[in-house]
């Protein structure tokens, strides 16, 4: 019989709102789906993968039209999983949603950003979707560099297609066997294809020996941010825009993920004149009076502008308005 899984929920926490809050929620395997409010999502647990169907009671109304999210705050949610998943399985499923949606966040961590920075206290902005483990949000943000929307779109499709086991995101035991040749002809990966194998060998296991990277290490309190920015950096294909954007997909927002796009909002957005080496710099000391929650200042004033000309993120479709993000639509 097919498993319903039911984690504690945060009194504070909205579905549509905080799963539809960063652009990893429109990669593959993910699906938001904004007419039925459902987040599907293919897991890997040790009895092979599972597609879980997440839903928030009270979203939709009655209606079918989308809920307030006042209404459905802190509402129970409910998944159903397409197989029976034996006792391990639903602790490790259940683990993973909690990871994906940052369920386990206190309360007083979003307080404490609201005290800094007021403007989402309204919304109830502050949590940030990502990926069930590291892994998957280190090669997400490889194929989101140097490169347009669209052709991460591509590239993390085609790897579920092409290396994942029934549309889950590739482990990095199969990633790790994968010739970089087949990531650039099969997934179009382009010089990115080396750097993912490289990086999956790292993560997997060494025959009965531990995997080198260790994701706990990282995620853990008593590991200081200046240790997590040292490992990744050293990590093959990481740079600095790389290493603070997966710092923040770490739950450590005191850095900001710098580029063309940060250039964009302070010219557009913040007013700022100059080249674009002033602009960044500009914008880096902008965000600085937020401290430990700088990435989150700096990315809801990002995504407010993406929804001031595409609506709002839970109305997106993956594979109409989430697919054609580009510059020139953004101007």
């Amino acid at each position: 019989m097919p498993s319903r899984l039911a984690p504690p929920v945060p009194d504070d926490f909205v579905l549509a709102r905080d799963a539809c809050s960063y652009g990893y929620f429109l990669l593959r395997p993910n699906h938001w789906d904004p007419k039925r409010r459902v987040l599907t999502r293919v897991l890997h647990l040790p009895g092979g993968p599972a597609t879980l169907r997440i839903t928030q009671a009270g979203d939709p109304d009655a209606d079918g039209a989308p809920a307030p999210w006042p209404r459905v705050a802190g509402n129970p949610l409910r998944i159903a999983v397409n197989r029976t998943l034996a006792r391990p399985e639903r602790a490790g499923a259940i683990a993973q949603v909690t990871r994906m949606l940052r369920l386990d966040e206190p309360a007083s961590t979003l307080a404490a950003f609201h005290a800094l920075d007021p403007r989402w206290a309204d919304t109830g902005r502050g949590r940030l979707f990502r990926s069930p483990t590291m892994f998957e949000d280190v090669v997400k943000t490889v194929t989101s560099c140097n490169v347009q929307w669209p052709s991460t779109i591509t590239m993390n499709r085609r790897l579920c297609e092409v290396v994942g086991a029934s549309g889950a995101f590739p482990t990095p035991a199969k990633l790790a066997r994968t010739r970089p040749a087949t990531l650039r002809a099969r997934c179009r990966c382009g010089y990115r294809d080396q750097r993912i194998v490289d990086l999956a060998r790292l993560f997997a296991p060494r025959g009965k020996r531990p995997p080198e990277i260790d994701p706990a290490w990282f995620e853990d309190p008593g590991t200081s941010d200046e240790q997590v920015w040292d490992a990744l950096v050293a990590l093959p294909g990481i740079g600095p825009y790389a290493a603070a954007n997966i710092m923040q997909l770490l739950g450590r927002f005191g850095r900001l993920p710098l580029d063309t796009e940060s250039v964009r909002h302070g010219r557009s957005v913040l007013g700022f004149e100059g080249t674009d080496k002033a602009v960044m710099r500009r914008v880096g000391a902008h965000f600085e009076p937020f401290g430990t929650h700088k990435f989150r200042s700096y990315w809801f004033e990002l995504w407010k502008f993406y929804e001031a000309k595409r609506g709002r993120a839970d109305t997106w479709d993956r594979e109409t308005v989430g697919a054609t993000f580009t510059a020139s639509q953004l101007e």
